[in-house]
Protein backbone atom coordinates (compact mmCIF):
# COMPACT_ATOMS: atom_id res chain seq x y z
CA UNK A 1 0.00 0.00 0.00
CA UNK A 2 1.00 3.20 -0.91
CA UNK A 3 0.90 6.24 1.80
CA UNK A 4 1.47 10.12 1.66
CA UNK A 5 1.98 11.73 4.67
CA UNK A 6 0.54 15.39 4.82
CA UNK A 7 2.36 16.84 8.39
CA UNK A 8 3.70 20.15 9.10
CA UNK A 9 6.20 18.71 11.91
CA UNK A 10 9.37 16.86 10.51
CA UNK A 11 9.28 15.22 13.43
CA UNK A 12 5.90 13.49 13.19
CA UNK A 13 6.49 12.31 9.96
CA UNK A 14 9.30 10.51 11.23
CA UNK A 15 7.22 8.80 13.83
CA UNK A 16 4.70 8.31 11.66
CA UNK A 17 6.47 6.84 8.90
CA UNK A 18 8.12 4.33 11.37
CA UNK A 19 5.22 3.30 13.38
CA UNK A 20 3.13 2.66 9.53
CA UNK A 21 6.16 0.22 8.93
CA UNK A 22 6.08 -1.30 12.01
CA UNK A 23 2.43 -1.81 11.95
CA UNK A 24 2.51 -3.10 8.25
CA UNK A 25 6.08 -3.75 6.50
CA UNK A 26 4.42 -3.74 2.92
CA UNK A 27 3.52 0.29 3.56
CA UNK A 28 5.33 2.26 1.07
CA UNK A 29 5.60 5.86 2.27
CA UNK A 30 5.59 8.09 -0.95
CA UNK A 31 7.04 11.18 0.67
CA UNK A 32 5.52 13.88 2.81
CA UNK A 33 4.40 17.15 2.63
CA UNK A 34 3.91 20.38 4.68
CA UNK A 35 1.87 22.98 3.70
CA UNK A 36 -1.33 23.21 1.72
CA UNK A 37 0.69 24.30 -1.19
CA UNK A 38 2.53 21.74 -1.11
CA UNK A 39 0.03 18.99 -0.87
CA UNK A 40 -2.04 20.41 -3.71
CA UNK A 41 1.68 20.07 -5.97
CA UNK A 42 1.75 16.74 -4.75
CA UNK A 43 -1.27 15.31 -5.57
CA UNK A 44 -1.04 17.31 -9.36
CA UNK A 45 2.12 16.15 -10.24
CA UNK A 46 1.90 12.46 -8.97
CA UNK A 47 -0.42 9.59 -9.21
CA UNK A 48 -3.00 9.39 -6.22
CA UNK A 49 -2.00 7.33 -3.55
CA UNK A 50 -3.91 4.41 -1.73
CA UNK A 51 -4.52 6.43 1.29
CA UNK A 52 -3.50 10.39 2.65
CA UNK A 53 -2.73 10.80 6.43
CA UNK A 54 -3.17 13.94 7.08
CA UNK A 55 -2.76 16.62 9.72
CA UNK A 56 -5.40 19.31 9.66
CA UNK A 57 -3.14 22.31 10.99
CA UNK A 58 -0.61 22.80 8.31
CA UNK A 59 1.92 25.41 8.16
CA UNK A 60 -0.11 28.00 5.84
CA UNK A 61 -3.38 26.79 6.48
CA UNK A 62 -6.15 24.05 6.87
CA UNK A 63 -5.67 20.90 5.21
CA UNK A 64 -9.37 21.61 4.07
CA UNK A 65 -8.17 23.44 1.64
CA UNK A 66 -6.51 21.27 -0.29
CA UNK A 67 -9.95 19.62 -1.51
CA UNK A 68 -10.65 23.46 -2.22
CA UNK A 69 -8.36 23.36 -4.96
CA UNK A 70 -7.53 19.91 -6.61
CA UNK A 71 -9.51 16.54 -6.58
CA UNK A 72 -8.59 13.74 -3.99
CA UNK A 73 -9.16 10.97 -5.17
CA UNK A 74 -7.76 8.82 -2.68
CA UNK A 75 -9.31 8.10 0.99
CA UNK A 76 -8.04 9.97 4.35
CA UNK A 77 -7.31 9.81 7.61
CA UNK A 78 -7.52 12.50 9.63
CA UNK A 79 -4.63 13.35 12.54
CA UNK A 80 -4.91 16.06 14.58
CA UNK A 81 -4.87 16.93 18.64
CA UNK A 82 -8.15 17.72 18.58
CA UNK A 83 -11.72 16.40 17.74
CA UNK A 84 -13.33 20.28 17.19
CA UNK A 85 -12.75 19.14 13.14
CA UNK A 86 -14.09 15.84 13.11
CA UNK A 87 -17.61 17.22 11.57
CA UNK A 88 -15.81 18.64 9.10
CA UNK A 89 -13.69 16.21 8.29
CA UNK A 90 -16.12 13.56 7.41
CA UNK A 91 -17.77 15.78 4.88
CA UNK A 92 -14.74 15.06 2.43
CA UNK A 93 -13.01 11.80 1.81
CA UNK A 94 -12.07 10.64 5.24
CA UNK A 95 -12.18 7.21 6.18
CA UNK A 96 -11.02 7.98 9.90
CA UNK A 97 -9.92 10.43 12.61
CA UNK A 98 -7.62 9.99 14.88
CA UNK A 99 -6.24 12.15 17.92
CA UNK A 100 -2.81 12.84 18.51
CA UNK A 101 -0.98 11.10 19.85
CA UNK A 102 -1.74 8.50 17.75
CA UNK A 103 -1.22 5.09 19.16
CA UNK A 104 -0.15 1.90 17.29
CA UNK A 105 -3.86 0.15 17.91
CA UNK A 106 -5.80 3.12 16.49
CA UNK A 107 -3.55 3.14 13.65
CA UNK A 108 -3.98 -0.52 13.18
CA UNK A 109 -7.62 -0.07 13.56
CA UNK A 110 -7.74 2.83 11.04
CA UNK A 111 -5.92 1.04 8.41
CA UNK A 112 -7.87 -2.25 8.92
CA UNK A 113 -10.95 -0.25 8.22
CA UNK A 114 -9.27 1.37 5.44
CA UNK A 115 -8.81 -2.67 3.76
CA UNK A 116 -12.37 -3.56 4.52
CA UNK A 117 -13.74 -0.72 2.73
CA UNK A 118 -11.42 -1.35 -0.10
CA UNK A 119 -12.36 -5.20 -0.22
CA UNK A 120 -16.44 -4.14 0.09
CA UNK A 121 -17.05 -0.53 -1.13
CA UNK A 122 -20.52 -1.38 -1.01
CA UNK A 123 -20.54 -0.88 2.91
CA UNK A 124 -18.85 2.30 2.66
CA UNK A 125 -22.34 4.23 1.25
CA UNK A 126 -21.85 8.32 1.60
CA UNK A 127 -24.47 10.82 1.08
CA UNK A 128 -24.11 13.57 -1.52
CA UNK A 129 -21.61 15.26 0.63
CA UNK A 130 -19.46 12.44 1.78
CA UNK A 131 -20.19 11.96 4.94
CA UNK A 132 -20.44 8.53 6.47
CA UNK A 133 -24.27 7.54 6.52
CA UNK A 134 -26.06 4.16 7.93
CA UNK A 135 -24.62 2.99 11.71
CA UNK A 136 -21.79 5.11 11.91
CA UNK A 137 -23.53 8.24 11.96
CA UNK A 138 -21.66 11.36 12.72
CA UNK A 139 -22.75 12.32 15.88
CA UNK A 140 -21.85 8.83 17.22
CA UNK A 141 -18.72 9.51 15.68
CA UNK A 142 -17.80 12.47 17.76
CA UNK A 143 -18.74 11.25 21.18
CA UNK A 144 -16.26 8.35 20.13
CA UNK A 145 -13.54 11.06 19.57
CA UNK A 146 -14.33 12.57 22.67
CA UNK A 147 -14.31 9.32 24.47
CA UNK A 148 -10.47 8.62 23.46
CA UNK A 149 -9.57 12.34 25.00
CA UNK A 150 -7.78 10.99 28.38
CA UNK A 151 -8.55 12.77 31.55
CA UNK A 152 -7.11 16.09 31.65
CA UNK A 153 -3.77 14.76 33.90
CA UNK A 154 -1.33 17.29 32.29
CA UNK A 155 2.25 16.24 33.03
CA UNK A 156 4.52 17.66 36.37
CA UNK A 157 7.72 16.36 34.78
CA UNK A 158 9.69 15.08 31.81
CA UNK A 159 12.57 12.86 32.03
CA UNK A 160 14.78 13.56 29.65
CA UNK A 161 18.65 12.92 28.71
CA UNK A 162 21.98 15.01 29.40
CA UNK A 163 25.08 13.31 28.87
CA UNK A 164 25.75 10.19 29.96
CA UNK A 165 22.27 10.19 32.03
CA UNK A 166 19.02 10.66 32.50
CA UNK A 167 17.58 13.47 34.48
CA UNK A 168 14.04 14.68 35.21
CA UNK A 169 12.73 17.95 34.86
CA UNK A 170 9.91 19.38 36.41
CA UNK A 171 7.56 20.77 34.19
CA UNK A 172 7.32 24.25 36.69
CA UNK A 173 11.31 24.78 36.01
CA UNK A 174 10.49 25.61 32.48
CA UNK A 175 9.99 28.36 30.87
CA UNK A 176 9.09 27.86 27.13
CA UNK A 177 8.75 24.45 24.61
CA UNK A 178 9.92 25.48 20.70
CA UNK A 179 10.62 23.33 17.53
CA UNK A 180 14.13 23.99 15.77
CA UNK A 181 15.29 22.19 12.17
CA UNK A 182 12.25 19.59 13.02
CA UNK A 183 13.39 18.69 16.62
CA UNK A 184 11.53 19.59 20.04
CA UNK A 185 13.02 21.17 23.03
CA UNK A 186 12.54 23.26 25.96
CA UNK A 187 14.82 26.05 27.95
CA UNK A 188 14.43 25.95 31.81
CA UNK A 189 14.09 29.07 33.89
CA UNK A 190 17.93 28.94 34.44
CA UNK A 191 18.39 29.03 30.68
CA UNK A 192 19.46 24.84 30.31
CA UNK A 193 18.41 23.17 26.87
CA UNK A 194 17.24 19.78 26.81
CA UNK A 195 15.51 17.98 23.72
CA UNK A 196 12.10 15.56 24.10
CA UNK A 197 11.09 13.00 21.69
CA UNK A 198 7.37 14.75 21.24
CA UNK A 199 6.27 17.30 18.60
CA UNK A 200 4.71 20.40 19.85
CA UNK A 201 1.24 19.20 19.25
CA UNK A 202 1.47 16.43 21.55
CA UNK A 203 3.09 18.51 24.05
CA UNK A 204 0.35 20.55 23.73
CA UNK A 205 -2.08 18.34 24.26
CA UNK A 206 -0.09 17.09 27.88
CA UNK A 207 0.49 20.42 29.51
CA UNK A 208 -2.09 22.55 31.37
CA UNK A 209 -3.04 25.18 29.19
CA UNK A 210 -3.76 27.77 32.38
CA UNK A 211 -0.19 27.59 32.41
CA UNK A 212 1.44 27.00 29.17
CA UNK A 213 0.38 28.96 25.63
CA UNK A 214 0.70 27.30 21.76
CA UNK A 215 1.69 31.14 20.41
CA UNK A 216 2.37 29.71 16.89
CA UNK A 217 3.91 26.50 15.31
CA UNK A 218 7.46 26.96 16.97
CA UNK A 219 7.49 27.88 20.76
CA UNK A 220 4.46 27.03 23.96
CA UNK A 221 5.58 29.83 26.66
CA UNK A 222 4.76 29.40 29.68
CA UNK A 223 3.10 31.91 31.75
CA UNK A 224 5.96 33.35 34.34
CA UNK A 225 8.21 33.64 31.39
CA UNK A 226 6.25 35.88 29.36
CA UNK A 227 7.85 39.51 30.28
CA UNK A 228 6.64 42.11 27.99
CA UNK A 229 4.21 42.43 25.38
CA UNK A 230 4.28 44.82 22.40
CA UNK A 231 2.11 45.42 19.84
CA UNK A 232 3.64 44.43 16.17
CA UNK A 233 2.72 44.40 12.66
CA UNK A 234 -0.46 43.64 11.05
CA UNK A 235 -1.71 43.53 14.63
CA UNK A 236 0.39 40.58 16.05
CA UNK A 237 2.40 40.69 19.57
CA UNK A 238 6.31 40.04 20.01
CA UNK A 239 6.90 38.38 23.15
CA UNK A 240 9.78 39.72 25.97
CA UNK A 241 10.61 35.76 27.47
CA UNK A 242 12.64 35.44 30.23
CA UNK A 243 15.10 33.08 29.39
CA UNK A 244 15.93 34.87 26.06
CA UNK A 245 14.89 32.22 23.23
CA UNK A 246 17.45 32.81 19.48
CA UNK A 247 13.94 33.48 17.69
CA UNK A 248 11.62 36.04 18.16
CA UNK A 249 8.26 35.14 19.30
CA UNK A 250 4.90 35.97 17.46
CA UNK A 251 1.62 35.56 18.30
CA UNK A 252 -0.62 35.78 15.32
CA UNK A 253 -3.13 37.97 14.48
CA UNK A 254 -5.64 35.42 15.05
CA UNK A 255 -4.64 34.14 18.69
CA UNK A 256 -3.90 37.40 20.00
CA UNK A 257 -7.18 38.35 21.82
CA UNK A 258 -6.73 34.54 23.15
CA UNK A 259 -2.96 35.34 24.73
CA UNK A 260 -4.38 38.31 25.92
CA UNK A 261 -7.09 36.19 28.25
CA UNK A 262 -4.91 33.77 28.97
CA UNK A 263 -2.86 36.48 30.32
CA UNK A 264 -5.59 38.24 32.42
CA UNK A 265 -6.73 40.98 30.32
Amino acid sequence: MNVLIIEDEELAVKKLTKLLQEVDDSITVLGSAASVRASVAWLQSNPAPDLILMDIELADGQSFEIFEQTPVESPVIFTTSYDEYALRAFKVNSIDYLLKPIKRHELEASLEKHRRLQAHPETAHADAGGAPSGRMAIDALVEQLRQQIQPNEYRKRFLVKHRQQWVPVEVTDIAFFYSEEGVSLFKTRSNQKFSLDYTLDELEKMLDPAQFFRANRQFIVDITSVQQIHPYFNNKLKLTLKPVPDDEVLVSRERASDFKRWMGK
